[in-house]
């Protein structure tokens, strides 16, 4: 099974960058989409219902702004789009798919805001999650998508320059200490202990073509899964984050 995701930072803005001609090609069995920034109506039918795959959006009330998707070659017996955190619904930051042996959660949790002003909505956030993965004991599970931190100094080019900086506070770090705690493990660092290794660039300062970045996006599996790879893909410019995957 082969499982991708990408924070697209507006479908339709990705559409324009050959979106549906790299989903088409990646042979994903899951795609899972953060960031749509649209309306139903706003979608073009390919976007909405591409061909071989079930599809999923959870938009947010607000127009132009946040949203998910989740698109499924395998019809899932259930979906879940609430946390129950009022504002996070409100926002469309989640879709929950559960197939036989398996949970795949796709995520889009708040940045945090540049002056920290949504930091405390952003632990809030994290707080909702424990609780809502602490009802899922001995479940085969898959967290995947934009978590907004960085959790360790190898997870972002100028770690001291950022130390205090939204998306690489200790409190938010701790937020992935305590996702781990909880019997999930980093699939990408699993099997890469190196560095330079990002999924977000700043638009600013050729940025990306200087590797200047952070890894805020992950795939968390349940401890003891058998991961065959997992993997980024820089190479892929959709928009100013790139796409990571699995392969179970």
């Amino acid at each position: 099974m082969k499982i991708l995701s990408c924070n697209v930072n507006g479908i339709r803005a990705a559409e324009r960058k050959d979106f549906s001609q790299w989903f088409k090609k990646s042979r994903a069995d899951i795609l899972c989409l953060q960031e749509v920034k649209a309306q139903k109506e706003q979608l073009s039918d390919k976007l909405t219902n591409p061909k071989g795959y079930y599809s999923y959006f959870n938009f947010a009330d607000k127009k132009g702004y946040s949203g998910v998707a989740l698109y499924s070659k395998q019809k899932p017996l259930k979906v879940k789009y609430k946390l129950g955190l009022n504002r996070f619904d409100r926002e469309g930051r989640m879709i929950e798919v559960e197939y036989p042996n398996l949970t795949i959660t796709n995520l889009y949790l708040p940045h945090g805001g540049r002056d920290k002003e949504n930091l405390k909505y952003k632990l809030e956030s994290y707080k909702h999650l424990f609780k809502h993965l602490g009802k899922r004991r001995n479940k085969k599970s898959i967290l995947i998508g934009d978590f907004n931190i960085a959790h360790q100094e190898i997870d972002l080019a100028r770690p001291k320059g950022n130390k205090n900086n939204i998306m690489f506070t200790p409190e938010e770090r701790g937020q992935i200490d305590q996702l781990l705690s909880l019997g999930f493990e980093d699939s990408f660092r699993k099997l890469n202990k190196k560095g330079g290794n990002y999924t977000w660039w700043p638009y600013a300062f050729d940025a990306r073509e200087r590797n200047v970045g952070w890894r805020i996006d992950y795939a968390f599996v349940s401890a003891g899964m058998s991961i065959k790879k997992a993997f980024i893909l820089p190479k892929i410019h959709i928009s100013d984050h790139c796409p990571i995957g699995l392969e179970l």
